[in-house]
């Protein structure tokens, strides 16, 4: 009887487990993604309707010299693209996606609110000066209320833009086989929405900064992002929320410091003797564990069982010994790192183009009838259509293209398609430096170089190439960046992962500004003509800048390739379900080819 009684609550506890991991697979999918990606497109619509027009706003409202201007939106930008990585870590350690994204929001949106007091309210800007010339500067108390809400507004962004992408991405799983049974790329349609969303932002509510007021005009983006708060809110229930487990900063450095402390010890020939513990590696290791490679051997070493290590204790002092999983944790990191590196100086080259590009339009004829102009940054619309229907061709022509060749499910790897991007930007700014040529010989043939106020008889529509280059450059480099971070981190690093994209991005608007601020000094000395003027943009050789930037760009493709020459993907064992019970799993090894510009290659060992 009491063997009975024992069966017959082991087969209810069975029950049970059997009950709430049926319930767990059926959270997140393809349900939960109105309710996130309606945050990430009202996060979108609000960041490029409030920044995508800010130039005017600071030249315009605030009067402010044009380097000037520039480098504000510039250093913010850095520093919004710095804060991901505390959002990240915040997420991965303790608080959750979820309610990082949370309290993002709700930090962005007191930011939005604060510029709208400095939109509406009189005496928080200086007097209108429509003629740009002997212009009263804004307050530096007029000043510290834009900086509060930039300061807000980046910190929002600090959770938001690791968070949201990761979050949704784990709703719809991405193993590979996971991603092999669907016939759509998710980070291709992620971007999609995102590019929709600024494509209204640049017409719509650009046009009413303009044309009713910038009260109305900040507002609209604020309203948005308040809906958006409310609507993720009630897609709570049907989420697919992992579970932080600790700093994996911390990880990573327990792996250094057991490296270090063992430096003296030899790493095995046989890497099946390191030291590995499933159990231990259980919760950051859910899809699957870390296979050992022959990469960045000296690292082994803090998997190495010496003999005052007791690898029987649970869990032993990760300080002095680590797993496998852990090691190479670290060791794809590391493998990282220059693939990252690359993505800062075509950033450093972009960073100031949007503002100079809107100034420049501002200078030309944008007229469509008698009584409309294109607003200046309207312009950056066809940078966003560009990357729509880039994203739709890649999507729906080049990928089922490519993969008759290739065999690949998305056609060719990310490093492959960010190459791709990193070219074809190089002739964007090319573009860029012909059509300023034009523009300043007409207006030295109309003898307007003199005047900064002026319509020079140039269409805006010349501006046109470089942002449809330049857009379909973007398309190849943000998606293939993002689905390389997240693809190739640890799965309980992939928001740290993914900050790496913006943190890439500060560290290029900072250079941006110094190299903006070092050009601006130097070169209107000893009686030559300033590369970038502060009112007055046809006294300018604005061509050379953009020149410049190009040879910036070429010499990065270079060490870029390179770099993707040796660059080899991580080895997972991954865990998948199929063809078994409930409850059973079977182990599947996946060694992804390495993506490099070249023949790929794998660094790591065969199993056996």
């Amino acid at each position: 009887m009491e063997q009975e009684r024992n069966m017959s609550v082991n087969e209810e506890e069975e029950r049970n487990i059997g009950i709430k991991q049926k319930k767990k697979r059926e959270l997140g999918g393809v349900k939960t993604l109105p309710f996130i990606i309606a945050n990430e497109i009202s996060e979108r619509f609000a960041t490029v309707g409030f920044h995508g027009n800010m130039i005017t706003y600071l030249t315009q409202e605030l009067n402010l010299p044009l380097v000037k201007a520039s480098n504000i939106l510039t250093n913010f930008k850095g520093f919004a693209a710095f804060t991901p990585l505390v959002g990240a870590l915040i997420a991965d350690s303790f608080a959750g996606r979820f309610l990082t994204i949370i309290a993002s929001s709700i930090l962005y949106e007191l930011g939005l609110v604060s510029i709208i007091l400095s939109a509406i309210l009189p005496g928080l800007r200086p007097l209108h000066c429509p003629a740009q010339e002997n212009c009263k500067e804004a307050s530096k108390l007029q000043l510290w209320v834009l900086y509060t809400s930039l300061l807000l507004t980046s910190l929002g962004l600090g959770g938001l833009r690791p968070c949201i992408v990761t979050f949704a991405a784990d709703q719809l799983g991405m193993s590979k086989k996971e991603m092999e049974s669907r016939n759509w790329n998710f980070f291709n349609w992620y971007f999609f929405c995102l590019e929709l969303a600024s494509l209204a932002a640049l017409t719509f509510v650009v046009y009413v900064q303009e044309h009713v007021g910038w009260g109305w005009g900040l507002g609209i983006p604020a309203l948005a992002m308040a809906l958006s708060i409310t609507v993720f809110i009630i897609g709570s229930s049907y989420y697919k929320k992992q579970k932080p487990e600790g700093s994996p900063l911390i990880r990573l450095a327990q792996v250094i410091g057991a490296a270090l402390r063992k430096r003296k010890e030899v790493a095995p020939a046989d890497s099946g003797v390191l030291y590995e513990n499933d159990e231990l590696d259980a919760a950051i290791s859910s899809n699957g564990r870390l296979l050992h490679t022959n990469q960045f051997k000296w690292f082994d070493k803090a998997a190495v069982v010496a003999d005052t290590d007791n690898p029987s204790s649970n869990p032993p002092n990760l300080w002095r010994l680590s797993t496998v999983h852990r090691v190479e944790e670290l060791k794809s990191i590391v493998r990282m790192l220059p693939i990252w590196a690359s993505g800062i100086l075509p950033i450093t080259a972009y960073s100031h183009q949007e503002s100079f590009s809107i100034q420049q339009a501002r200078t030309m004829d944008r007229s469509l009838s008698p009584s409309f102009k294109i607003p200046p940054a309207t312009m950056s619309s066809f940078e966003i259509i560009s990357i729509l229907i880039g994203l739709l061709l890649y999507e729906r022509l080049f990928v089922p293209f490519a993969r008759r060749f290739t065999k690949k499910p998305n056609g060719i790897t990310s490093l492959q398609r960010i190459g791709m991007g990193y070219a074809i930007s190089i002739f964007g700014t090319l573009a860029a430096a012909l059509v300023e040529i034009k523009r300043r010989g007409v207006a030295a043939n109309h003898d307007l170089i003199g005047n900064p106020a002026a319509v020079i008889p140039i269409s805006v529509f010349w501006l046109v190439p470089q942002y449809w280059i330049q857009g379909t450059a973007l398309a190849l480099i943000t998606v293939g960046r993002i689905e390389f971070f997240y693809d190739q981190a640890p799965e309980s690093m992939r928001s740290t992962s993914a900050s790496f994209f913006w943190i890439a991005i500060a560290l290029g608007n900072y250079t941006g500004t110094l190299m903006v601020s070092l050009i601006h000094e130097y070169t209107g000395k000893g009686g030559g003509k300033n590369w970038i003027p502060n009112r007055n943009l046809n006294n300018g050789r604005l061509e050379y800048y953009y020149l410049f930037v190009s040879g910036l760009q070429l010499a990065n493709l270079i060490y870029y390739m390179i770099c993707t020459k040796f660059y080899a993907y991580k080895a997972l064992e991954e865990v998948s379900e199929g063809g078994m019970e409930a409850g059973d799993a079977e182990l599947t090894t996946n060694r992804t080819p390495s993506g490099s510009m070249g023949d790929g290659h794998d660094n790591g060992e065969t199993m056996k």
